[in-house]
């Protein structure tokens, strides 16, 4: 009892002191529970150590002769911790327990046997594929004693763990321990059997992928991925997807073009009706930049200061109804779309102007001569843009300030007259002239009569 609780104790230090093996980097912590076999024969026929020529055979001679020279006890006979190092290599502290009965061919009384060692094994299950089969070489050293008496091993290991679950596995192992101790030291060798359950991987989101290896180890994620999601299921992970939500293609950063018009939905102004950049996506029927959206005339191209619509020319005259003055009223292109005044036009109003009857000396409009004005207005009002003068003439007859007067006041009256009848006043305006443009002779009646007269001119 002793001894054994001298093996647990150092079995414990060592755990505590991190001397120990592990199977892999996902699940670094692995313990070992079995049983053990103490073999003193095959070791070299020499006279070292405690035990005597005579009972030893050659090396490896009679291996495996179970019934013959092995020891064991019918229980848990060895406990063993071990740490993955990294590399395929591991460390374990190993503690075992036996009697030993059988010396070479020699029965004798049962001695005790403890033993406490430290195991550095490689293994080549990776250079085999990572499959179940996982052998092994080591070396090692550590302490035993038999019957009180301790001597240092120097170990060789050769072991074997068939995997039968990613944690669990049957194990095997054959060791020889050799002693530094010439008088006495036992050399021999120690087989032993177990299971061996590996653990301590941690996966913090629960995703099956261990966070060393998790690059998303918060999150669940999937192998393929390295431990990140892939929310929308789209084939692109979410790290690296611009909409993690929705499935999308990889020429979109994982978001989608609904419209397939090659714009990615978030920068797509139109998400469902296919357009072009130029407008982030939404559509252009007729061409004119505007987007049918706002496009007031979708089919028919225009500019945008007229909503997308084509500008109208109500008068057909090739001056578009935004710069023609006159648009309802044909014109030309030289006058801004509105009719010119020709000289034709401008005798046709002074054949009329020249009707118009007065009161004798003074300035009121005679009624008869109503019409004649109307036609006047009429006609002015054929030409919108242009501005009219009315200017008033007499003869020489009478004083020429009397005459000067008159003739502002008879052209004053008939441009009064004409803005009550429809005319706009702000394009009329008169002038009197008195009697200092006569068209004919003051020495004749008839060309005093001539040259009492309203005549009309284009304002310039």
């Amino acid at each position: 009892m002793k001894h054994l609780n001298i093996l647990l104790v150092a079995v414990l230090l060592l755990i505590g002191t991190g001397v120990s093996n592990a199977q892999d980097k996902n699940n670094p912590w692995a313990i070992e529970l079995g049983v053990n076999a103490v073999d003193t024969y095959p070791v070299g026929v020499s006279d070292d150590g405690r035990l005597r020529e005579v009972t030893k055979g050659d090396l490896f001679h009679e291996y495996f002769n179970v019934n013959d020279h092995w020891n064991m006890v019918p229980s848990i006979s060895k406990v063993s911790v071990a740490r993955y190092m990294g590399d395929g290599f591991t460390f374990a502290a190993t503690g075992t327990i036996n009697n030993i009965e059988k010396i070479g061919d020699t029965s004798i009384d049962d001695w005790s046997y403890y033993a406490v060692d430290g195991e550095i094994k490689y293994s080549f299950r990776d250079l085999l594929g990572g499959g179940w089969f996982d052998p092994s070489l080591g070396v090692g050293g550590g302490y035993t004693w038999v019957e009180d008496i301790g001597f240092g091993t120097a170990n060789g290991l050769v072991g074997f763990r068939f995997w039968l679950t990613e944690s669990l596995a049957f194990s095997a192992q054959s060791a020889y321990k050799h002693s530094f101790e010439d008088v006495y030291g036992i050399s021999h060798f120690q087989h032993s059997v177990g299971v061996a359950f590996k653990f301590g991987g941690k996966d913090t989101d629960g995703d099956g992928i261990y966070d060393h290896e998790d690059e998303c180890p918060e999150t669940p994620g999937l192998p393929e991925y390295n431990g990140c999601p892939d929310t929308d299921g789209d084939g692109i992970e979410d790290r690296n997807d611009a909409c993690p939500e929705i499935a999308g293609t990889a020429e979109f950063n994982g978001c989608p073009d609904t419209d397939g018009d090659g714009i990615a939905d978030p920068q797509d102004a139109c998400p469902t009706v296919p357009g072009i950049a130029a407008l982030n996506g939404c559509p252009d029927a007729d061409g004119d930049g505007i987007t049918d959206a706002e496009d007031n005339c979708p089919n028919e191209a225009g500019p945008a200061a007229n909503n997308g619509c084509p500008w109208a020319d109500a008068d057909g005259d090739g001056v578009l109804d935004k710069d023609d003055e006159c648009p309802n009223v044909a014109g030309t292109v030289a006058n801004n779309g509105c009719p010119e005044v020709t000289i034709e036009i401008i005798k046709q109003l002074n054949d009329y102007s020249k009707t118009i009857l007065f009161d004798t000396g003074k300035s009121t409009i005679r009624q008869e001569s109503y019409s004649v004005l109307q036609n006047i207005v009429n006609i002015m009002k054929e030409y919108p843009a242009a501005s009219f003068v009315i200017e008033g003439h007499t003869d020489s007859q009478g004083r020429e300030t009397t005459n000067q007067k008159l003739s502002e006041s008879r052209a004053s009256s008939v441009k009064d007259y004409l803005t009550t009848i429809g005319m706009s006043g702000s394009r009329l305006s008169s002038v009197g002239y008195g009697e200092l443009r006569p068209i004919s002779s003051n020495k004749t009646r008839k060309g005093r009569q001539e040259n009492r007269r309203v005549e009309i001119s284009l304002k310039k």
